[in-house]
This record gives structure tokens, sequence and C-alpha cells, in this order.
């Protein structure tokens, strides 16, 4: 009996999964950083107004700017993880399912907007 071969789950991975998952990836380093500068931005401001109105309180109000900082390595961090977990597809099938694709897009998206707010 001749016919084409079954590949099993081929369905469920397609070719174009991958890019869900780098979409998530960069979503999330490209918004956690966009939210590090921004944070980084609006502290800075506070602590030059702090430094005009009350010069002793600056050293207390750099703390913020660090934290800002540490967004953007969180990001950069979570985005590494995620795009190590994608697999692209090879000459003989995909092994990376829709699936995981969304799960990956949601969570880099989720980090990044996180790191936004």
């Amino acid at each position: 009996m001749e016919g084409s071969p079954v590949i099993q789950g081929y369905d469920n991975c397609p070719s174009w999964a991958p890019v869900l998952g780098y979409m998530g990836a960069a979503s999330c380093i490209i918004l956690a950083n966009w939210g590090s500068a921004w944070g980084t931005w609006k502290a800075g401001v506070g602590v030059c107004s702090m430094g005009v109105h009350y010069p002793k309180g600056v050293i207390k109000n750099i703390v913020p700017i660090v934290m800002a900082g540490v967004l953007g390595i969180y990001g950069l961090i979570v985005a590494v993880i995620i795009a190590q977990a994608v697999n692209p597809p090879n000459e003989y099938a995909n092994a990376y399912s829709v699936y995981n694709g969304w799960a990956h897009l949601g969570a880099g998206l989720c980090c990044g907007i996180s790191c936004l707010a």
C-alpha cells in the first residue's frame, strides 16, 4: 500500500510557530528596556528636584534609579530564556508547537508590559 507518510502532530507544529516565540522575546526586551529607560528618566528628574530643594536627601533617592536599571536586566534575562526555548524548524520536521509559540509570546508580553508599568 503506497501513500504519503503520516507525520503525527504536523498540524500542531507549523513552520511559522517559532515567529510567535521570537516575537515574545523581542517584545520582552524592547518593552522592558523602554520601561527601564522611562523609570530612570523619571527617577533622575526626581533626584534633580530633590537636589535643588533638599540636597542632603539626594543619596536616598538614588535607589529608584538602580531599581529601574534592574528592570532592564530582568527583561534581558527573560528574553534570553524565551529565545533559548524556541526551536527553529529543520529540513525534516518542526518540533516547536503553536501552543509553545503563544505561551512564549504571552510570557514576553507579560514581562515587558510589567516592566513598562
